[in-house]
């Protein structure tokens, strides 16, 4: 069965560049995965950003990197909230860069010292001239983005990259199992998933499970999957014209009271607001 939060990239040329403009509504962006590194530029609001079990904040016009393979999840401040969201395919680049597989950037505002800022600062800029192109809609935008895109590369792997080694890369097991969650909530979460299902699909003890996805995933199992259901009613309030009941229980929650609460303090606003707003 496809996993639906494993996402799969289409690239701008043979090179394994993309690069997209994106318009969503704010809120909650589920855990997911994909095998391409992401370069996330926000370009209006603040997105608080989870990666592998760490937290921080991004600014507009900041960028953040995000390893390949890397668990991420966002929260967007701004609705609608509007990206530059580039994504670079080693496995494609490695035919220019032979190493670049056993390579690991680490670059996020939060992490940038006084000494490596005019470095950051320089590839924001890139990535603004970038915008720019876009927006007067330059007739070989494609091309000089590509160009820039590459630029940016360089600097990235001259200034804030490591050789791969074990603190770069979480363990390959717990990784893996991991992404099996993942999966498994977004294939199940408008059906009733408790802890003894999820253990039992992975293998293990009720306790020891509840144990790991703490100590990985910074909050418990079922707070997760709410998250997920919320995200996806948060979605289908905007779009269908079905009443919120409906959609909540289509979405896995059955106790009203329940929801209004979880809702509430995910968005900060009931779900009739958010269906009165985008009318």
């Amino acid at each position: 069965m496809a996993q639906p939060f494993y996402e799969t990239i289409k690239y701008l040329n043979p090179m394994g560049l993309s690069m997209s403009y994106i318009t969503t509504p704010g809120g909650y962006h589920p855990l997911h995965w994909h095998e391409d590194m992401e370069i996330l530029y926000p370009l209006n609001g603040i997105v608080d950003i989870w990666v592998d079990g760490k937290e921080y904040t991004l600014k507009e016009k900041h960028f953040s990197v995000i390893e390949s393979s890397q668990i991420h999840s966002t929260y967007s401040h701004s609705d609608p909230s509007m990206f530059l969201c580039i994504h670079l395919s080693k496995k494609q680049l490695k035919n220019y860069l032979p190493d670049i597989e056993f390579r690991c950037i680490n670059c996020t505002p939060d992490e940038i010292d006084d000494h490596s800022f005019p470095q950051y600062h320089s590839i924001c800029e890139l990535i603004e001239n970038m915008t720019r192109l876009y927006i007067k809609d330059v007739s070989f935008h494609s091309l000089e983005a590509a160009g820039i895109l590459l630029q940016m590369l360089a600097q990235l792997l001259r200034n804030f990259s490591t050789e791969t080694s074990l603190s770069c890369l979480t363990d390959t097991q717990t990784k893996e199992r991991i992404k099996k969650i993942i999966s498994y909530v977004e294939e199940n979460f408008r059906n009733p998933i408790s802890l003894q299902d999820i253990a039992d699909y992975l293998g293990l003890t009720k306790e020891y499970f509840c144990r790991f996805f703490k100590k990985n995933m910074g909050t418990s199992f079922l707070n997760y999957v709410n998250d997920v259901r919320l995200s996806h009613i948060y979605q289908e309030i905007q779009n269908t014209d079905a009443s919120i009941s409906e959609i909540m229980e289509h979405n896995g929650f059955t106790n009203q009271k329940h929801f209004n609460r979880a809702f509430k303090k995910q968005y900060n606003q009931t779900p009739s607001s958010i269906r009165h707003a985008h009318k």
